[in-house]
């Protein structure tokens, strides 16, 4: 039974690449840090009691800038890959916060690579790096286009992105680098855009709230879903040599039209609920981003299967049964599933 040590195993992706490796019967070890209120509720419905002998999941506390934890954690554990997922990952937070998300998203990175390198384990190495490190690059972009970061978050991948290069070359680690486009789901946090809005329009549709304030409706994104995405991470270091790929679905989509493509689906007029607050502008946008996915089609077999469509339907149908709605598209679960039937629960 093959071992993997997720950080971040807590959120969106961590979530989802958890109920994917169990899958395929790996024992799964995640980190995730101490606090006084749950938060374990993207992993509740695969998680066992540790007493339990037969559970192949099991979680440890610890801290992305702690040394020290980490590379006891990796000696002890001795995962056959590990998937640095955890960071300070929302770029407009990164405006106000500059220094932790660097001492997190950037060296939170050197601490696990150090890691493995003192600890001497044979280990596959992932990190999850952004599509963000591009900022005002020239689209379509892919892995030999250069970075031009406009975020303290993009910039501290883009440091994170360059050590793993630095040891894979240098300490002959098997060290990849996953660039991944924009990916969303129904497990995506609330503060971000897109679950911003299918969680704000399911919120209306219940008589919950009014309006919903949004930045930048101008902006760009090549938007997949995370289920997809999870599994190219697993498939990247399956490969015979460790390597960078960028993964996206080659499309891009403005915020407006996320906002235009839910409240049409819900039969609403999107101008009535939809206010502009410039508190969510950021300092420096990023205007566009499209994904060139042609070296993970050819190395991976990367065609995505849920388009810009179908992926805001699936957020709007879930956003509106958490908020206790009938959702609009019935047995939109059972449609999920047959593309991914790893996939116990949206």
């Amino acid at each position: 039974m093959k071992k993997a040590l997720i950080t971040g195993i807590t959120g969106q992706d961590g979530s989802y690449l958890a109920e994917f490796l169990l899958s395929r019967s790996y024992e799964v070890h995640g980190i995730i840090r101490r606090a006084s209120t749950f938060n374990t509720h993207r992993i509740d419905h695969i998680f066992q009691d540790s007493h339990d002998q037969h559970t192949h999941l099991f979680l440890h506390y610890g801290d992305l800038s702690d040394s020290e934890q980490l590379t006891d954690l990796i000696y002890n554990i001795q995962p056959d890959e590990i998937y640095h997922l955890g960071a300070q990952s929302h770029v407009r937070v990164s405006f106000d916060i500059p220094e932790y998300t660097g001492a997190i998203t950037g060296l939170g990175t050197v601490r696990i690579l150090e890691a493995i390198k003192r600890s001497g384990i044979k280990t596959k190495f992932y990190q999850a790096s952004s599509s963000e490190m591009f900022g005002s690059a020239p689209i379509p972009q892919n892995e030999k286009t250069p970075f031009c970061p406009r975020s303290p978050y993009a910039a501290a991948k883009v440091y994170a992105y360059w050590l793993t290069v630095n040891y894979r070359e240098g300490y002959h680690l098997f060290a990849c680098n996953g660039i991944l486009f924009n990916h969303e789901s129904p497990r995506r946090g609330e503060t971000f855009v897109t679950r911003k809005i299918t969680r704000g329009l399911a919120h209306i549709l219940a008589g919950k709230q009014q309006k919903i304030y949004l930045g930048n409706l101008e902006a760009k994104r090549d938007w997949g879903y995370a289920p997809e995405y999870v599994e190219c991470m697993w498939k990247i270091l399956q490969q015979e040599q460790s390597s960078d790929f960028v993964i996206g679905t080659g499309e891009t989509h403005s915020v407006k039209e996320f906002v235009i493509e839910a409240f049409t689906y819900a039969g609403l007029s999107w101008e009535k609920y939809v206010e502009i607050d410039s508190r969510y502008f950021r300092h420096t946008e990023v205007e566009v981003l499209l994904c060139d996915a042609s070296k993970a089609k050819e190395k991976l077999g990367w065609v995505p299967k849920v388009k810009f469509q179908e992926l805001v339907k699936i957020m709007v149908d879930s956003d509106l049964r958490q908020a206790g709605v009938q959702p609009i598209r019935k047995g939109e679960k059972s449609l999920t599933a047959k593309k991914f039937d790893w996939l116990r629960k949206d």
